[in-house]
């Protein structure tokens, strides 16, 4: 009797939980148990030096143990002095620009950082492998609110406040900061591997990006494109600045609601109508009730007059407007246009003034009566108290409020109609969705097109003005004594503007600069093209580089900045400023949170470099999905880490198993192997030709997936194919080769070395983009090499495969998967060989044999007693069966494999506790107690151990069987 082991069910062992860590999203996909935990004996001791290693800025892995990450820095020196970084028109004349999305100057790095860095760096050098010449724009942005605050602090800790040194003063303090820290984030980004041409590195107030701001300025404005106005904006109390939608963040909060009574001019003490407010302070700037059409409760009061509290009698009209919630507070809506957003739409569609009750320090103006000078929260509690005094407080109940608080200085923003600088939008929006809809533009993912397409169709005016001394001071100057808003000028510079006035106005004309300076965000727009020359289009980087080919940022920016660019770009240059918009997500912590410093989930890229090493960090945030958010985990990056020192052992592995440099006619033989014909191909062994066609395979399937954006792709498909065809399966197959003690073994040796550097060099070639610095040390340690792998050629497409190798070795797979299992399920020791017979057709037999030496190394088998056969073997009732795939069995000796009588005893004893523990969950499962009143998960859960403890009785019952009736036939 034969025990027929299956290739899956509980025996079958997985590698992946047993041994490492599956950074690939922690998948259940199941390996064999790696080769390197089988010992060998190596019969010959195989070294080359390394002559990278003599320059002082490479370390091979045959004197190193392991990577050393601090030679990062050191690697990434050298590629910039050797000029790799800058365009290279010698190899293609089709240039692969991008602009980096311009951190702020007072930045530090950040994930976010790391994650676009990544992406970015990942494109760039594959186009540059694939011979395009390359141009990585970097730069920073001089971040209006941000630095400013920054530096007012910095004054502050000193006793200076900016209104005291003046304008003038307080920006060569800015340019002295700037000076001294803005360099910081520039060179964490370097720490990335951030391949910038950095001789082209810009700041958006530089020389020529100023004069590219200046110039947008002036050409919108001589269009209409740019107009003055009174309107209602996003006011920081604090900053004393208007600022854009971007830089307001929202947050849910505990508030409350406040009811209140307007009472019904020329009505009696019952009418009146009951308002719910969460500002209660903004009555003062009522201007209207509002009640729905339709809504019976109040329709009686449609057309009259309401009484606003606390103001001494000023009357406001009753007005209905399909607009009003009937549902929300009382259904009454009180119309604040100088202080809210909906309200100040509805009152310009109704034609209602606008009334302004703040100061733009936050506190009440004069508008406010008694209230004029108190802080607007101060003013909401006095106003309630006066309220409840005078009868007009209804109640007040809690309520979340959605909170408008500045992204720089968390305070509460207020919506202020103030006099600003805008830019109309609509007719540079038009273009912009033209653009997508001709495909001229692609974005990707493409779900968010229709996020792009919804926001250029809604979108509104641009207020573009900022109060704030640090930026791009507004190119506008008025007239002493003239209208601000009908008499100014608007001019380049201040000699251009006098010179405008004088033929204007006359010689005796004095003027003045806009104190403004203009949102950071509208020199950012300009960015794909200013910094490459405009507004000279016959700047050399102009005409080469424009347009941009791709712009890659988070997609939570796509309206205030990568629509801004389409806009503009097309304005200005008349066409679009890049072909593909890239957006990835955000990236969060292991639980899916935003990380913030509340939590304390915040992981610092800079400190993991320092435990995990750059190339973990890249390769763990280059698996994403573009668009989709990221969670990041210690656990990823410790898996990728034992992914970077597999690869540092595999070359080791591959360096010390070259002939010694004196042995010329050795590495002649060597390098003789070509593998870029079907010919060459099929003379290869059975192994050899299996892992170069799937090497093949993989070039082809990566391209494609580079190509198409599909990063993740890459990572896994690359990662897949090293970890488990090549050093699982191909290292330790080359093992019976590189180590063959016999006859032949110089003959045989050759062709392993030349297929290990062949498929380690490319895979070096495909993880570059992802994984620059280790791949570089390891590309350096290898024999013949005349260039940087970060210039080396991208692998050939469309090499040839033999898919009926592939297929021979899958067979070959499955038979040493079979072997091993059994090995395992009956707990031989690693080091004892086994017999085995081998049973299959004729043509099976024939290519499976001829790798008899591999199939003896991988499963532990003992050489001599290897026998291949068309039937099975004489002793088949006493050995265990296996069926690796159909047509092709192996019968292993249980003698061989166990002490049979020790086996029947130990299983016996394990039996008799299986069916103890599966007649306890019977018992719970036939107790009507359990099953009514316990859970319906917790059932299902018992259910489910007894089912597979059933199985594994009735295994067990089949294993002591097959022993016992083992013992009676050798008896």
């Amino acid at each position: 009797m034969a025990l027929q082991v299956a290739l899956s069910g509980p025996f079958l062992l997985s590698s992946c939980s047993a041994h490492r860590l599956n950074p690939l999203l922690f998948s259940q996909r199941r390996r064999c148990i790696p080769f390197s935990h089988w010992r060998f004996t190596r019969i010959k001791s195989r070294c080359f030096a390394v002559a990278a290693s003599e320059n002082g800025v490479f370390t091979s892995p045959e004197v190193a143990k392991s990577f050393d990450f601090s030679s990062e820095e050191r690697i990434y020196n050298w590629w910039e002095s050797q000029g790799y970084f800058k365009p290279n028109f010698e190899r293609g004349s089709d240039p692969f620009v991008i602009s980096m999305p311009p951190p702020n100057v007072t930045g530090s790095l950040h994930m976010g950082h790391a994650m676009f860095v990544t992406l970015e760096d990942i494109m760039v050098r594959y186009n540059r492998m694939k011979g395009r010449p390359t141009l990585w724009l970097p730069g920073t942005d001089h971040a209006g609110i941000a630095t400013q605050l920054v530096v007012e602090k910095m004054l502050a800790s000193e006793g200076i406040k900016r209104t005291e040194l003046g304008r003038e003063e307080f920006i060569k303090r800015v340019w002295e900061w700037k000076e001294k820290y803005g360099g910081t984030i520039t060179n964490q980004i370097k720490r990335l591997g951030a391949s910038c041409d950095w001789t082209r590195e810009h700041f958006t107030l530089d020389e020529q990006l100023s004069r590219a701001v200046i110039e947008a300025f002036i050409r919108l404005h001589e269009k209409g494109l740019i107009y003055q106005g009174s309107y209602l904006v996003n006011w920081s109390p604090n900053l004393q600045t208007a600022v854009s939608d971007l830089e307001v963040e929202y947050s849910e909060e505990p508030g409350t609601l406040y009811y209140i009574k307007y009472r019904v001019a020329g009505g009696s003490r019952s009418d009146f109508l009951t308002v719910a407010t969460t500002r209660p302070e903004t009555l003062f700037g009522d201007v209207a009730i509002a009640v729905h059409p339709k809504d019976d409760r109040y329709s009686m009061y449609i057309g009259r007059m309401a009484i606003v509290p606390m103001t001494y009698g000023r009357l406001v009209p009753i007005i209905s407007d399909r607009n009003v919630d009937k549902d929300f507070g009382t259904g009454v809506l009180k119309i604040s246009p100088g202080h809210d957003h909906n309200d100040y739409f509805l009152a310009r569609k109704l034609g209602l003034p606008i009334l302004n009750v703040m100061n733009k320090d936050g506190t009440l103006n004069e508008v406010a009566g008694l209230y004029c000078g108190l802080d607007r929260f101060e003013a909401r509690k006095k106003l309630w108290s006066e309220l409840e005094e005078t009868g007009l407080a209804v109640k007040k109940e809690p309520h979340t409020l959605r909170v408008p608080r500045s992204q720089r200085g968390g305070e509460v923003i207020e919506p202020l109609v103030s006099k600003q600088w805008f830019v109309a939008m609509e007719p540079l929006a038009e273009k912009a969705l033209c653009a997508v809809e001709k495909g001229e533009l692609t974005i990707l993912p493409d779900r968010f097109l229709k996020i792009y397409n919804h926001w250029l169709s809604n979108i509104k005016d641009w207020c573009i003005s900022r109060q704030l001394w640090w930026g791009h001071r507004i190119p506008v100057w008025y007239i002493e004594g003239k209208n601000c808003e009908e008499d100014y000028i608007v001019a380049r510079n201040a000699d251009e503007a006098l010179e405008k006035a004088h033929k204007k106005y006359g010689k005796d004309v004095v003027i003045y600069q806009d104190t403004d300076v203009l949102d950071t965000w509208f020199s950012s727009a300009l960015w794909p093209f200013s910094t490459l020359g405009w507004p000279d289009v016959s700047s050399e980087d102009f005409k080469k580089f424009y347009p941009t080919t791709m712009l890659e940022t988070g997609h939570d920016i796509l309206f205030f900045w990568v629509a801004r660019m389409v806009m503009m770009g097309i304005e200005f240059t008349g066409t679009v400023p890049f072909s593909y918009v890239y957006l990835h997500g955000l990236i969060r912590d292991s639980q899916g949170r935003k990380m913030s410093k509340t939590l304390g989930n915040v992981i610092d890229p800079l400190d993991t470099i320092r435990d995990f090493g750059t190339d973990a960090l890249r390769f763990t945030l280059a698996l994403g999905t573009a668009g989709q958010d990221l969670n990041l985990s210690t656990e990823r990056l410790t898996a990728n880490k034992a992914f970077t020192n597999k690869l540092w052992n595999a070359g080791k592995f591959v360096l010390q198993n070259f002939p010694s440099q004196a042995d010329t006619y050795a590495w002649e033989t060597m390098l003789a192997y070509k593998f870029d014909k079907e010919e060459s191909l099929l003379q290869l062994p059975l192994p050899e030709c299996w892992v170069v066609s799937k090497l093949h395979i993989l070039i082809d399937e990566v391209t494609t997936s580079y190509d198409k954006f599909f990063f993740g792709d890459v990572g896994r498909e690359t990662y897949d194919f090293f970890w488990s065809d090549f050093a699982d399966w191909y290292i330790e197959a080359s093992k019976a080769r590189l180590y063959h003690s016999g006859p032949g073994g110089d003959l045989v040796a050759p062709v392993a070395q030349a297929v290990l550097l062949y498929v380690f060099e490319n895979v070096l070639k495909l993880l570059h983009p992802f994984m620059p610095f280790v791949t570089e040390e390891l590309w350096q340690a290898l024999p013949k090499r005349k260039e940087a792998l970060m210039v080396s050629s991208w692998p050939k497409i469309s090499l040839p495969q033999n898919a009926n190798s592939i297929k021979k070795f899958e067979n070959f797979q499955a038979l040493t998967r079979a072997i091993r299992n059994a090995r395992a399920e009956y707990s031989v020791e690693p080091a004892k060989r086994i017999s085995a017979s081998i049973v299959a057709s004729e043509d099976v037999i024939q290519y499976i044999s001829k790798e008899k030496e591999v199939l003896a190394l991988l499963s532990r088998l003992d050489l001599q007693n290897v026998h291949f056969t068309d039937s099975p073997p004489g002793d088949a009732n006493q050995s265990v069966h296996l069926v690796a795939s159909e047509g092709l069995e192996a019968y292993l000796p249980l003698a061989d494999m166990v002490d049979i009588s020790a086996e029947v005893d130990r299983l016996s004893k394990r039996l008799s506790k299986m069916q103890r523990e599966y007649e306890g969950l019977v018992a719970r499962l036939n107790s009507p107690k359990f099953v009514e009143k316990a859970p319906e998960d917790v059932v299902c859960g018992v259910q489910e151990k007894a089912a597979e403890a059933e199985e594994k009785i009735n295994l067990t019952k089949n294993r002591l069987s097959f022993l016992k009736s083992s013992v009676s036939v050798s008896q």
